[in-house]
């Protein structure tokens, strides 16, 4: 072979291992983002094996050297609160620099379309009908606020390396039309409320059932054994939840449902809900991190043409599978019964009172602040006669009905099991409710209809949860089964 030619091919591949060599970070990790405060942080990324790597960050040097894959990790030492903006630099065979990074608090929303309802689609909602609610329509316009910050998943990107460094953006302009607008508001009452960075994290996707975000092996065990299981187990928690783990965060918040109501389930969505809290917590190293939730809205399922029949109970039985889920600890969910004004749109107006109410649970919940976060919450019942006495939870400074008529909403049945409508009227922190013509009750349920049917609040403005006092699935749930 040619001299010349040959010393030319070993510098090309020299220069070929040198490139393949350099340090990478992964998508989740760039300028721009925030990271947990008060949390162990690991930074980790890509490389040659054996190569030293070292992370500068707040006044820590971490050290490390890749392993025979190519990979390497650091922990930093849990991180005070900071929001002026400051550089991690990343040293190994070549140099990266990540500028703007803030110290806050850090949240992962996932789900299908409401949860990923975007804030570009806020100037085309129709008026809602709620003045009370407000219309932040113009949000995107006006929202400036540099504390905040946003990453979008890429289904398709998210478990690649990454040499741009860029997914991270300050919750404004294009980044901020293309994200969840349910988690953009749990954000900003957050922030208005702590006053520390925010960093959002959407990972969502269109029409999904629960099942492919919960890891495949958990579908195989416990309840679900010799069930068949549909819907791709796994399919987008591999892709679009796993490679998120090693990233310190606060919380989780979940907006899903619609998918798995459509197949009318009920107690089998309670325990896949379970699987999913538990396998995320497992996954994250830590079973006390919170997880709240949205309680789907009221729709017309009973009309739609469907595969499985779906009736008028099919709706309020769902809503009682979620309502289960408060059994394990650190989780809440919102009720929505009031936020859709046109029960023929599957995506309901109000994004942003949904991110409120969640954060109303964080701020109470996790941050510890004294406030009213939830509408009542049926406590127990006293049956006399052909009366019902009912406590609630939740009740704030009173109980009212929001439009100032009579209460609604409520039925009482008799031991044939035929409901029907009862009148109500509050008696200081509790409701009595009785039925013309009803001589002995024995159950009674609330709300229990797929449309709006009931205007019971507390004085904060929280709506009511619908319950019914004959539900199956007190008996049959059991928390923490798949452990």
């Amino acid at each position: 072979m040619n001299f010349k030619r040959y010393f030319f091919l070993v510098l090309i591949l020299a220069l070929a291992v040198k490139v393949d060599a350099r340090i990478l970070l992964p998508q989740v990790l760039s300028s721009n983002m925030v990271l947990q405060r008060d949390k162990p942080v690991t930074i980790w990324g890509f490389g040659a094996a054996g190569e030293p790597v070292s992370v500068s960050f707040a006044g820590q040097m971490k050290q490390t050297v890749t392993n025979a894959s190519g990979k390497w990790k650091v922990l930093l030492d849990p991180l005070k609160t900071n929001a002026v903006p400051a550089t991690m630099t990343i040293k190994g065979s070549n140099e990266i620099l990540l500028s703007n990074i803030l110290v806050g608090e850090v949240w992962l929303c996932s789900g299908q379309s409401n949860m990923e309802y975007q804030m570009r689609k806020l100037v085309k909602v129709k008026k809602p009908l709620n003045p009370k609610l407000g219309a932040p329509i113009d949000e995107v316009e006006k929202a400036h606020n540099p504390l905040i910050r946003i990453f979008l998943v890429n289904r398709k990107e998210l478990a690649k390396p990454d040499s741009i460094h860029k997914s991270w953006s300050i919750a404004e302009d294009s980044a901020l039309r293309a994200f969840s607008a349910a988690g953009y508001f749990f954000a900003k009452e957050l922030q208005a409320q702590l006053g520390v960075p925010i960093g959002m994290i959407s990972s969502a996707v269109s029409g999904s059932a629960i099942e492919p975000w919960i890891p495949k092996e958990r579908l195989a065990a416990g309840y679900f054994q010799d069930k068949k299981t549909g819907n791709d187990p796994g399919k987008f928690y591999t892709p679009m939840i796993e490679p998120l783990t090693p990233l310190a965060i606060r919380g989780f918040l979940w907006y899903q449902g619609e998918t798995n109501c459509f197949l009318k389930e009920n107690i089998s969505y309670t325990y896949k809900m379970d699987a999913l809290i538990n396998s995320w917590r497992t996954a994250w190293k830590d079973q006390e991190m919170p997880f709240y939730y949205v309680q789907i809205a009221p729709f017309n399922y009973s009309a739609t043409k469907n595969k499985v029949v779906l009736d008028e109970n099919t709706e309020p039985e769902f809503w009682e599978a979620q309502a289960q889920i408060m059994r394990l600890p650190n989780t809440g969910m919102i009720v929505t019964t009031d936020l859709n004004d046109y029960n023929d749109d599957l995506h309901p107006n109000y994004k942003w009172v949904i991110g409120r109410r969640l954060a109303n649970w964080a701020l109470a919940k996790t941050y510890q602040k004294p406030i009213v976060y939830s509408g009542p919450m049926y406590k127990s019942v006293k049956f006399k006669n052909g009366t019902a006495e009912i406590t609630f939870d939740h009740v704030g400074e009173g109980l009212v009905a929001e439009d100032g008529k009579a209460l609604s909403g409520f039925e009482l049945a008799a031991a044939n099991g035929k409901f029907m409508p009862a009148k109500a009227v509050t008696k200081g922190q509790k409701i009595l409710v009785s039925s013309k013509g009803l001589k002995k009750a024995v159950n009674l349920r609330f709300g229990w209809s797929e449309s709006k049917t009931s205007n019971l609040y507390n004085t904060t403005g929280l709506p009511a949860m619908p319950f019914r006092t004959n539900n199956p699935l007190i008996n049959q749930y059991k928390p923490y089964n798949l452990n």
